[in-house]
């Protein structure tokens, strides 16, 4: 997923007819959710059973949505069953690019733009080209990019998959406070920094703000007492979490004008994400300089210039952060990954620090 599929304007048009505009004036901000809701599982029950080597991930390292896959398929050890394919940070209206890749096509897919994977599942499709999505390799036709779901499947039906060692992240016992947990992420942490920077009047962004540092306030209190947001160990819910932290002050601060207080003004959120950053599987999959390059560049209605700052400092990332005071067990009873993969590394300096 991404920002590039937000209600259409007044003349009718999405973002994929206007390159460079997200803000509706006089509107707030709402996210287009008509996802392909196909899931990929076990049984095979909307037609697409689990397979090793069937299915390519789509990401960007700039989308926060699709950090998510990437962490989860990183922590469970799912690089064999399911390769990874990475866009570049920058799209137009037409959709994102594999321009990382050698001669700007993916090397299993064989395509330039992830825009070709959609339509050749509905060649009428109209929705937004976003990332994750999840493509059958054989038809070369997007299943799912039902972001919120993927990351599910992951835990849930791709078990036969998992490396030896591979945590729980959504454990039966706490799903519903896991999802009850996430929903309050989502609706107005992950989705409330959109909605302040893509806020179209004062109005609908004095809301947004109040409601994301409100919602920010809450986490910061529960985090002060406890190492993770449920249980003792890394969930679903602290991946949901990370993906927006850890753009906040490089991107959502100053871009998105969430400007109460920055991260590493907030002591217990600040330590958190430090905790996280450091864990395998959460900051060795970051890449700041496209997650800046992302923002900045791309949304040319509120930076018009394409001007990418130079700051934050974020070599902080690494500093100590206390939480093991706290208790609990990053990965429970399991183990860490082991080291990123040949060919999935973030690129030398683009990580923090």
């Amino acid at each position: 997923m991404d920002e590039s599929s937000p209600t259409p304007a007044p003349d009718g048009r999405t973002a994929h007819e206007r390159p460079g505009v997200y803000a509706t004036p006089g509107a707030g901000f709402e996210r287009d959710t008509r996802y392909l809701t196909t899931r990929i599982t076990a049984d095979g029950r909307d037609g697409w059973p689990v397979e090793a080597g069937r299915y390519r991930l789509v990401v960007s390292r700039a989308c926060p949505w699709a950090s998510r896959a990437i962490v989860v398929r990183r922590v469970l050890g799912l690089e064999d069953a399911l390769s990874m394919g990475v866009c570049g940070p920058t799209h137009d209206e037409r959709s994102w690019t594999f321009d990382l890749d050698p001669g700007g096509v993916d090397p299993v897919l064989g395509v330039e733009r992830l825009r070709d994977a959609y339509l050749a599942r509905d060649p009428q499709y109209t929705r937004g080209i976003t990332v994750p999505a999840i493509v059958d390799v054989p038809t070369g036709a997007v299943v799912t990019n039902d972001f919120a779901q993927i990351t599910l499947d992951l835990s849930t039906q791709w078990t036969t998959h998992h490396r030896p060692g591979a945590p729980d992240l959504y454990p039966e016992a706490l799903r519903g406070e896991i999802d009850e947990l996430g929903d309050e992420i989502y609706r107005d942490v992950n989705n409330g920094v959109y909605r302040c920077g893509f806020a179209g009047s004062q109005e609908t962004y004095d809301r947004a703000f109040t409601r994301l540092f409100d919602a920010l306030d809450r986490l910061e209190a529960r985090l002060t007492r406890r190492r993770y947001l449920v249980g003792d160990t890394i969930t679903e819910a602290d991946v949901r979490l990370f993906t927006t932290l850890v753009r906040f002050d490089a991107v959502y601060h100053g871009h998105f004008k969430c400007n109460r207080h920055r991260l590493t003004e907030m002591p217990a959120l600040w330590a958190y994400a430090r905790d996280l950053f450091q864990t395998p599987g959460f900051g060795d999959t970051v890449d700041l300089v496209d997650i800046k390059r992302h923002y900045y560049e791309v949304h040319r209605d509120i930076n018009p210039s394409g001007i990418v700052p130079r700051g934050p400092e974020l070599r902080g990332w690494r500093t100590p952060h206390g939480r093991e005071a706290l208790g609990g067990r990053p990965f429970g009873d399991g183990t860490p990954p082991g080291p990123v993969r040949d060919g999935e590394r973030v690129p030398a300096g683009h990580g923090a620090g």
